[in-house]
């Protein structure tokens, strides 16, 4: 299948910049009513490597051509390593039927083949498909926004569609706006991925909220997760011989060591986070009652807080919501974001926390 006889003396390589991470505006993904010799024009023009290199690829094995890796590094100005990448992804990836043919010394398709494989995607799926890239927003500046965007590059590099239609204005027409986003450091993001991967100790500086100063901290870790716009890690503590949670932006100097461990088998964030609210991990669910006025009722039921939340009407338009979930900050937060239109109902714990924060509060403000 190769043929490495055939290369020449020099490759031509380093003439073709790589591919840039694209803004939606840049991609202009542009389909249209044309016959599909000039569509297929239209696409080598504007497609970026591999793709347009694969389209050529195809040209030449329909046409009974028999490339070799040669002359297609040659017409591309790219390495032969390059080139038997593109024909190993054409005929594993995208099951193209190429074959080598010792007598042409060239590639060509063993069977018939119609047309290159496209990716057809209707108004509404290319949509949502830019609504997932807009979202990723709120990775960047962390270690999966490199990839991610490279993702989506690649699944909307090939799009074909009937009809003109263009992602760019869809770009004009759909965006985010993350609030509170946390500032994350690609360097330490980028240690933890690997330890959390390769399953290995580590250690860091952490500065709890409410101490002065930070402290040195070893770490088998389990899991990254992203909660409420904020990313943690997940591990066992090997100094206090507990499963903790770190917040990433309080997080420094990080280290991979040498210690490799295994991660617990029945390890689970979801079962971990089971019965919390948002971030805290709590040992123990409660049943909390809130009583919301028309105004907040209308605004809670637009959205799923919590799985296990349910909403009863009341009289007057109010309501009240049933949640069972544990007693922790990021709760407390959440209720006293609603101001005077939500009242906590039980426990009585949580009655008397809010209410002594309220109070803390106005102590703070003269009229």
């Amino acid at each position: 299948m190769k043929d490495a006889d055939y290369a020449p003396k020099s490759v031509k390589t380093g003439s073709q910049k790589a591919a840039q991470p694209a803004t939606a505006a840049e991609l202009n993904l542009t389909v249209y009513n044309k016959p599909k010799s000039a569509r297929r024009e239209d696409h080598l023009r504007k497609s970026r490597p591999p793709i347009a290199r694969m389209l050529k690829i195809h040209d030449m094995l329909r046409q009974g051509e028999y490339p070799n890796c040669t002359t297609i590094s040659t017409e591309f100005e790219v390495s032969y390593k390059t080139v038997q990448r593109d024909l190993d992804f054409m005929r594993d990836q995208m099951s193209l039927p190429i074959d080598y043919d010792g007598n042409h010394r060239g590639f060509y398709y063993s069977k018939p083949v119609s047309s290159f494989p496209h990716v057809t995607m209707s108004q509404g799926e290319l949509v949502a498909l830019l609504v997932a890239q807009k979202s990723l927003e709120q990775y960047r500046g962390t270690a999966f926004e490199k990839p991610l965007q490279s993702a989506f590059e690649k699944m909307t590099s090939n799009l074909e569609e009937e009809g003109f239609f263009s992602i760019q204005e869809l770009g004009e027409a759909v965006s985010f706006r993350p609030v509170g986003q946390a500032i994350q450091e690609l360097r330490v993001f980028d240690i933890l991925t690997k330890a959390v991967l390769e399953q290995v100790t580590v250690e860091f500086d952490y500065h709890k909220l409410n101490s002065p100063k930070s402290e040195r901290r070893r770490v088998e870790p389990y899991h990254l997760g992203c909660i409420d716009n904020q990313w943690y890690l997940i591990g066992h503590d090997l100094v206090r011989g507990q499963r903790r949670t770190f917040a990433i932006t309080r997080l420094s100097a990080p280290k991979i060591l040498k210690q490799k461990f295994q991660r617990p088998a029945d390890f689970s964030m979801e079962s971990m986070m089971d019965g919390s609210f948002s971030a805290f991990e709590t040992p123990k669910p409660s049943r909390v009652v809130i009583r919301l006025d028309a105004f907040a009722t209308r605004l809670a039921a637009e959205r799923v807080w919590h799985k296990s939340q349910k909403i009863k009407p009341l009289a007057g338009g109010g309501s009240e919501m049933t949640l069972e979930v544990g007693l922790a900050p990021d709760l407390e937060n959440w209720i006293l974001g609603w101001g005077n239109h939500a009242k906590v109902l039980e426990p009585n714990a949580l009655c008397e926390r809010i209410a002594s924060i309220a109070r803390s509060m106005a102590l703070q403000y003269t009229v």
